[in-house]
């Protein structure tokens, strides 16, 4: 007997009641990557067969790509927006990894007045939506004279609270209290113990937080668009994606007109798959220690 023919009934409508449902996800994202990849023509003449897979070619990339890339006054936007992008969610991530670590261990593994409190804050400013804050920052930020900078989006990425929570469900699981009480009766102080105790078990949760900050920053809208719509070449991809959206024939014919470049579908994806690229290899990297995520705050001991 083989093992299909093992399979019960029962088992058998499971998986193809799952490929279904794979099938319905994964229909409409191949359609969209291969509209990257196809002609202007193409996509308004519907040729090409099923997900039009026979209008792709190499050269449909370059021409998109020199639309894409040729958007604004002197080209080269979108590239200087990918790097923004990189900058701003990169350095919002390493600030809150190197804030939500010691914060995590101090709320796990300290005990002093308020802590619960401390704690409860750290929940509800968790849950609160980005957006309510983003009026607040921008204030703040334009006190300082720094609309349209950088290093402020960045920085203020860097208040991650969800870290604080991992980092926390992290030490209160992993690091055991006698490990702790046997450093402190050593003669180590808190800073030492957390120095060199708690960061050689944190590699998993520096892992952890360093992707959720970074995803988190990187698909940030608001407060990039809050902070530097003033100046078209500090800004992000996030609002870049916009900004071409709105300057396509499809949606904005007036201002299209008075562009050089053309932006049709094929080169709205194209910029769309592009800019969904470092996510991906963010998660690739990340995905065995995600993996072992999973089980933070699972099994104490």
């Amino acid at each position: 007997m083989t093992r299909i023919e093992s399979w019960s009934p029962g088992r058998l409508a499971r998986v193809v009641s799952m490929l279904f449902v794979a099938a319905i996800f994964l229909v409409p994202i191949a359609g969209f990557v291969a509209m990257a990849f196809r002609s202007n023509d193409g996509v308004e003449n519907g040729s090409g067969g099923f997900l039009g897979l026979g209008d792709i070619a190499w050269s449909n990339v370059r021409y998109s790509w020199s639309q894409v890339n040729g958007f604004g006054p002197e080209g080269g936007l979108f590239t200087r927006w990918l790097t923004n992008s990189l900058v701003v969610a990169a350095g919002g991530a390493i600030l809150a990894v190197v804030a939500a670590l010691p914060a995590g261990y101090a709320m796990a593994r300290l005990r002093f007045r308020a802590r619960r409190a401390v704690l409860l804050i750290t929940l509800v400013t968790m849950v609160m939506p980005n957006t309510v804050l983003v009026i607040p920052l921008f204030l703040e930020v334009n006190a300082v004279g720094a609309v349209g900078e950088l290093w402020p989006v960045a920085l203020i990425m860097g208040f991650f609270p969800f870290g604080v929570y991992l980092s926390y469900i992290h030490y209160l699981t992993t690091m055991p209290k006698e490990l702790v009480e046997a450093a402190r009766l050593d003669g180590l102080g808190e800073v030492s113990v957390f120095w060199w105790i708690g960061l050689r078990i944190s590699k998993q949760v520096v892992v952890l937080v360093a992707f959720f900050a970074f995803v988190a920053n990187w698909t940030n809208f608001f407060l990039p668009l809050a902070l530097l719509s003033s100046n078209q070449k500090n800004q992000t991809v996030s609002i870049g994606l916009q900004q071409l959206i709105g300057a396509s024939p499809l949606f904005n014919p007036t201002v299209a007109a008075g562009l050089d470049v053309k932006l049709y579908m094929p080169q709205l994806a194209l910029a769309t798959f592009i800019s969904m690229l470092p996510l991906l290899a963010v998660f690739l990297g990340a995905q065995r220690f995600l993996i072992r995520g999973e089980t933070v705050g699972a099994v104490k001991g």
